[in-house]
């Protein structure tokens, strides 16, 4: 081949790497200079995008004042939210991006509590916030949570739940964590109906019972959370 893999694929580029010769996709396209050529174009398209987006809301947060409105403040706070989870979707290596957003947020975050003053309950909620920051972004660790969480996803509606039956159980054990109770039973339906079907045409679905059955054993655990 003349295109070669990257060494950061973005998403684009990884979901063709999930579907090349996956029993468990109907859509199956061969890893070809084109079908390579296309991923990265369409992944190059979104880092341009990005960073420009990226260096907007730097220099907006970077230009902040002590007497903004409070509705600036927010609105900057959701677009570096929105960046972080981008930044973890796209290719090349983003790791200082991902700090230097991190870092704003703590810019950020730091003018809202100061916003606060000495409401308490106003700093619980804050704190309840960062925690649940945190967690989001540990949840994006995964590339399919990244892919999944993409406005520009390649991750069609109907490979939802190949693209689970075919993932590593460290990632599957974060995107399951996407899911509500409701969500995950119709994952579970299915996932049932895909093996079913590819058992009867001979295909070694090992991998994806397995699967199948640790999001059997989430959706338990998410009922004796809600019991």
């Amino acid at each position: 081949m003349f295109f070669k893999p990257s060494d950061y694929p973005g998403s684009y580029e990884r979901h063709l790497y999930r579907k090349v010769d996956n029993p468990l996709f109907a859509d199956r396209p061969e890893l070809t200079d084109d079908t390579l050529e296309e991923a990265q174009r369409k992944d190059h398209e979104a880092i341009v995008q990005f960073m420009t987006m990226f260096q907007e809301t730097l220099e907006k947060t970077v230009a902040l004042k002590g007497t903004e409105e409070s509705d600036v403040v927010l609105e900057l706070k959701d677009r570096l939210d929105k960046l972080y989870e981008q930044a973890s979707a796209v290719g090349d290596d983003q790791t200082k991006i991902r700090e230097a957003i991190i870092k704003l947020l703590q810019l950020i975050m730091a003018s809202v509590r100061k916003g606060a003053g000495d409401d308490t309950h106003a700093h619980q909620e804050l704190d309840q916030e960062e925690e649940a920051r945190k967690a989001h972004f540990a949840l994006l660790e995964s590339s399919i949570v990244a892919d999944l969480l993409n406005p520009e996803s390649p991750i069609a509606e109907d490979e939802l739940v190949p693209v689970l039956l075919s993932a590593d159980k460290d990632e599957l054990a974060l995107v399951v964590q996407l899911f509500d109770e409701e969500q995950i039973k119709k994952v579970i339906e299915e996932s049932a109906k895909l093996v079913s079907k590819l058992e009867a045409e001979g295909v070694d679905t090992t991998m994806a019972s397995e699967n199948a059955i640790f999001i059997q054993g989430y959706l338990e655990f998410l009922q004796m959370e809600n019991s």
